[in-house]
């Protein structure tokens, strides 16, 4: 039986290279998106991936997203919770809302798509979620305190997660990429992009495929004693 995995965030980014190498490792795909609605019909229609619009930090919208799913595709055995946003500032300059919004969707996401997923895993006795972290929730970075505590929360949901699952054939990992070279990296001034890279060990940016590798690994069946687990894929800028 084809195991059906949901990507959140899934049609743009290292989210789409997610969506691709879990199709290729022969999984059911359903990219899920929130924004652009002709950049997700078009990502469909090359990619012959299904794509479900919803805001994952929006708790019942999950629940109904998953829901129809699970009735028009099937029962999901494998979620990767990628969604996420950035709303940069000094601490002096964030609004509450730039805060607010970043924690509501990339850590409450996470929260949303497990309440709407895990309980059906538990219940099949297998299930793999993947939730993507970051570097800088890792190290932390200037500027980026909602993105970083967001982040870092990631980490603390993974490990706190995976107990609950362990003994039930539910793992819960996550990917902490560094700097990877996405559209959202490309729009970095030369002069500051340079200075990143010369802080990574291996001297370039990551590739998006490159984490998708770790997620076809992790949520594969040869992944099933790892769990609780953060793969630091970032070329060796921060390690421990």
């Amino acid at each position: 039986m084809t195991r059906v995995a949901i990507v959140t965030g899934g049609t743009r980014g290292i989210g789409e290279a997610i969506s691709l190498a879990l199709k290729e490792q022969g999984r059911t795909v359903v990219a899920n998106y929130a924004g652009n609605d002709a950049k997700a019909k078009a990502f469909a229609e090359a990619r012959g991936i299904r794509v479900y619009k919803w805001d994952v930090g929006d708790h019942e919208a999950c629940l109904a997203g998953c829901r129809q799913v699970e009735e028009e595709v099937g029962p999901v055995d494998i979620v990767v919770n990628n969604a996420g946003i950035t709303r940069d500032g000094t601490l002096a300059r964030m609004t509450y809302d730039d805060w607010h919004d970043v924690m509501r969707i990339n850590l409450g996401g996470c929260f949303n798509m497990a309440k709407a997923c895990f309980p059906g895993m538990v219940a099949r006795g297998w299930g793999r979620i993947v939730n993507i972290g970051s570097i800088n929730g890792q190290a932390g970075q200037y500027g980026q305190v909602n993105y970083a505590a967001a982040k870092s929360g990631i980490h603390g949901f993974t490990k706190a997660l995976a107990q609950e699952g362990a003994k039930k054939g539910v793992t819960v990992n996550a990917i902490a990429p560094g700097y990877i070279d996405t559209d959202m990296v490309a729009a970095v001034p030369a002069p500051v992009l340079e200075k990143i890279i010369a802080k990574i060990p291996v001297g370039r940016l990551g590739h998006a495929d490159e984490i998708a590798r770790g997620v076809t690994f992790l949520t594969s069946d040869d992944a099933g004693f790892i769990t609780g687990s953060t793969m630091s894929l970032n070329g060796g800028q921060h390690m421990y």
